[in-house]
């Protein structure tokens, strides 16, 4: 732990491990992509994860995932995004508002794009692959513990395992959430949360280059 808090969305003590996940991250999502391109029947891992999530459907799971459910829909979303936003402005993190918004932009705008290029359905012709709340939300909390990061100045051990251990609970939460609601086949749930990890330090990286390019115009303007 260093204990210095940082400007920087991406501290520059996780950008190469993050690049490194990002990068593998959006293999996942071409290979998955690529596998199940057209297709509209779940494969065998599928079946078996969706077999141990039907046990948990009745009620009060039920409830649960619809409530996961609509933080990925506009009106939750939109809710839950300002509400993370307002809180970055507040703790004077310009930085991180700009990442969630630009993150989540890009994060979400892709799955969408995704699923008409595969073209995975699901129930009877939906667009399926890669889950577009799955990605979501597990975009939102990465911003939200890259943050905490900057902000706790925490070093490349315990900044790596708050990212991913966010990353993980987020893409869980709603994978489990989307599976259990028949919306989403568990590989669709994979291809989003691995599409969030590839896309949120891609743009961490651009904000922070774009942000500091700008200081250093405006330091260069003023003398």
């Amino acid at each position: 732990m260093t204990g210095r808090p940082t400007r920087a969305v991406l501290p520059p003590a996780l950008s190469l491990w993050l690049g490194s996940i990002a990068a593998l991250a959006a293999l996942v999502v071409v290979v998955l992509g690529v596998r199940y391109a057209d297709d509209s029947r779940p494969a065998t891992v599928d079946s078996r994860i969706g077999g141990v999530v039907d046990g948990m459907r009745p009620s009060p799971w039920r409830h649960v995932a619809l409530a996961l459910d609509f933080l990925g829909e506009p009106a939750g979303s939109v809710a839950l995004v300002a509400a993370v936003v307002t809180g970055c402005l507040l703790l004077r993190r310009r930085r991180a508002a700009v990442l969630l918004v630009a993150g989540v932009a890009l994060t979400v705008g892709t799955t969408t794009l995704l699923k008409y290029v595969v073209g995975r359905t699901i129930n009877g012709g939906y667009l399926s692959y890669p889950s577009g709340h799955t990605a979501f939300l597990t975009a939102l909390l990465l911003v939200v513990a890259l943050l905490v990061t900057g902000r706790l100045g925490l070093g490349k051990a315990a900044g790596t395992l708050l990212v991913l251990a966010a990353a993980l609970v987020g893409g869980a939460a709603m994978g489990w959430a989307q599976v259990a609601l028949g919306a989403h086949y568990p590989t669709d749930a994979l291809g989003g949360w691995c599409t969030a990890l590839a896309a949120i330090p891609a743009v961490a990286w651009l904000v922070d280059r774009t942000a500091d390019r700008l200081v250093h115009v405006g330091g260069r303007e003023r003398h």
